[in-house]
């Protein structure tokens, strides 16, 4: 990658590849540094910021060299220096600032028109985020997220939980361009992208000391290698978590091997059976919730040891995160030893987590760090889980005192920090690349240590920004800022006020997830008003037939899933890997790519028996019918058990793809 500054009259130009990326003048400037103080509210994992600066100063160039611009400005004491290094084969631009009354810094990218970017993390209303501002700060993704939408607005009104359509687990300061670059931020204070702009990007940071990371070059493969050699890589899942399905259940020893068996007599391909309730459970107006005191609860789950080691049909899996409640054997062995995050008076910091109160155990803490992971490795690798759900990580408050920092510095870092203890819990149990941990936050660097993501808490329906639909986008915008393994809660999780899980959705669920890396169920938040796949003999029946249909695949996904942690070449991608043409940025942001050679585009909308479909250029042939197309839009029929699936033409795969109509609906 080539990279040059060159100096123009009253200022500078940046170009990396050719594509011009800065340009400041005294009339067009794209630097600034100003001030601001932090107004913050949250409630339960929401997060409400005041962005408004209190002044913002335009910088005036100095001075240009082969490696770096100072610039200054009348009111600002001392120079602004931006230092630019090539560092293999990516370009790194480093910020700093004399002047310690100011704490934010504005850059503007060039921009056109025509151009579109992705990324931000991971992002569930949108795959092209032109036109839009994405604050970075990892919160809860919010019920309903569209501020138009009921559902949203009755989530606001009960305790603020609604959303925006750029709420989320997993933001990250990282955007990808159609022009064939990337800016990430390695910085992780408070950020804002900002798209809104024809002509520039803007990216604010509450920081005075930028770290710019900026990679070019011809295909997406390549910009994402690059990326992801700046991120990290997840190693392969292990062969167990790309077959069949991981069946999520609770309430029991007797419930959960009683439908695990059920599940299996009716011909259902179980990999895992996913118990997240294995330390007890406690009921709330919200649902049924978990006793997060990490320890096995024998009197819900008695013989659970045995059961797990005789089990030779299938793996177990459990559940835990970095909070403990307060009532707790963990909360009040972490209070003695000092474990726990403060509060500025010095006293443990416990907060609501929904009609229960938890401690933060501090993770920046060295001997902390390592008694939580001993828990991991004692109380869940130990007990024979061959994984489990690392759930939460966004809640820090901004107010915390950690041993390595205040909670404002440390709030976007900590899902980071937070993979990086069940990574090493698992690593020094010499269970990597066999053991599965997932996590729903996430920030740069979680990208190196979590070995799958998921992508949080949908709502049970069809919405967009919440429900079906949204777990695709956030797979493809995942693994454009570097992360490429996901999957989904199968059938949505969040059921609230009207909300309830069908039949319907949860085969239409059951068949995207199909054609993911893992497929895995939840029962929700409310499991008994939403319909299981265990319920009926329809719903065991088509989870046989998708389960089944996943383990025949793995062949094909074993080799998308060693390319992603060789190269970060995600599994899932968007369609402008096949062809970059609009209609892949804008009109198919629900369909992708699954490898190299399969183009899956899932039903979103209830009733639908067919879906329009834009297909890139090149040959595909239509899985189910084997009818050939060549590109643009096409209509094929999609009956439940049928969603809209091509496979390229000449593929080495084509007889595993033909195998695949074995699994047909009898109907069919």
């Amino acid at each position: 990658m080539k990279f040059e500054l060159i100096p123009i009259e009253g200022g500078f130009r940046l170009a990396v590849n050719s594509i011009t990326l800065l340009s400041h003048t005294a009339s067009a400037p794209a630097l600034f540094v100003g001030q601001g103080t932090p107004k913050v509210k949250m409630f339960r994992g929401n997060f409400d910021i005041d962005q408004r600066p209190e002044f913002r100063l335009p910088l005036r160039v100095e001075r240009v060299a082969a490696d770096r611009v100072i610039c200054t400005h009348p009111d600002l004491d001392g120079a602004f220096t931006l230092s630019f290094a090539e560092d293999n084969g990516v370009l790194r631009i480093n910020g700093d600032c004399a002047d310690s009354r100011c704490n934010r810094f504005w850059i503007r990218f060039c921009a056109e028109k025509e151009e579109h970017v992705t990324g931000g993390g991971e992002q569930f209303s949108y795959l092209d985020l032109r036109g839009r501002r994405y604050p970075i700060w990892t919160r809860e993704q919010g019920v309903g997220r569209n501020k138009l939408t009921e559902i949203t607005r009755l989530s606001d009104a009960l305790d603020g939980s609604g959303g925006d359509y750029h709420t989320t687990f997993f933001p990250q300061p990282t955007f990808v361009s159609s022009r064939k670059y990337f800016v990430h931020f390695e910085n992780y204070e408070y950020s804002v992208l900002d798209f809104t702009d024809e002509l520039s990007h803007e990216a604010e940071l509450w920081s005075l000391a930028p770290r710019i990371v900026i990679g070019a070059a011809e295909t997406y493969p390549a910009l994402l290698e690059k990326l992801t050699a700046v991120l990290g890589r997840q190693p392969a899942l292990p062969d167990w978590a790309m077959k069949g399905l991981w069946m999520g259940v609770q309430g029991g020893t007797e419930r959960a091997t009683m439908l695990r068996d059920r599940c299996l007599n009716a011909g259902v391909d179980l990999s895992a059976v996913w118990i997240q309730d294995w330390q007890g459970t406690r009921v709330t107006s919200f649902g049924k919730r978990n006793i997060w005191d990490w320890r096995w609860s024998e009197a819900l789950y008695p013989g659970l040891d045995r059961v797990i080691r005789e089990d030779k049909t299938c793996g177990w899996m459990g559940y835990i995160n970095p909070y403990i409640v307060e009532d707790g054997v963990l909360c009040r062995e972490a209070k003695e030893k000092g474990y726990l995050v403060k509060r500025p008076n010095g006293t443990d910091y416990l907060f609501d987590f929904g009609e229960f109160d938890c401690g933060v155990v501090d993770l920046t803490l060295p001997a902390a760090f390592e008694w939580y992971k001993n828990v991991i490795k004692t109380n869940l690798i130990d007990l024979g889980f061959v994984g489990w759900m690392a759930d939460f990580g966004e809640y820090l408050p901004v107010d915390a005192v950690c041993h390595g920092g205040s909670g404002w510095q440390l709030h976007n870092r900590w899902p980071a920090l937070w993979a990086q203890c069940n990574r090493e819990a698992v690593e020094e149990r010499g269970m990597l690349g066999k053991c599965v941990f997932y996590m729903r936050a996430g920030a740069a660097g979680v990208q190196k240590y979590s070995t799958l993501m998921w992508a949080g808490d949908q709502n049970v329906d069809w919405s967009a920004d919440d429900g079906l639909p949204s777990a695709i986008t956030a797979a493809l915008t995942m693994g454009m800022s570097g992360y490429g393994l996901s999957c989904s809660d199968i059938g949505g999780y969040t059921t609230l006020f009207t909300m309830r899980r069908d039949e319907e959705l949860l085969m239409r669920w059951l068949e995207f997830a199909c054609f993911t890396p893992v497929m895995r169920s939840h029962e929700g938040n409310r499991p008994t008003v939403n319909v299981q796949l265990y319920d009926t003999p329809e719903t065991l029946a088509f989870t046989a037939r998708t389960s089944k249909m996943h383990t025949a695949l793995l062949p094909y996904l074993r080799q998308a899933v060693r390319r992603n942690a060789e190269t970060g070449l995600p599994v899932m991608r968007p369609l402008f890997f096949a062809e970059d043409a609009p209609e892949a940025w804008k009109t198919e942001q629900w369909a992708y790519l699954l490898g190299d050679d399969l183009l899956v585009a899932p039903v979103v909308e209830p009733g639908a028996q067919t879906r329009t479909v834009w297909l890139p250029a090149g040959d595909w042939i239509h899985l189910w019918s084997g009818e050939a197309f060549t590109g643009g839009n096409v209509t094929v029929p999609a009956p439940l058990g049928q969603p809209p699936v091509f496979y390229r033409a000449g593929t080495e795969y084509a007889p595993l793809f033909e195998g695949l109509k074995e699994f047909l609906c009898p109907s069919d």
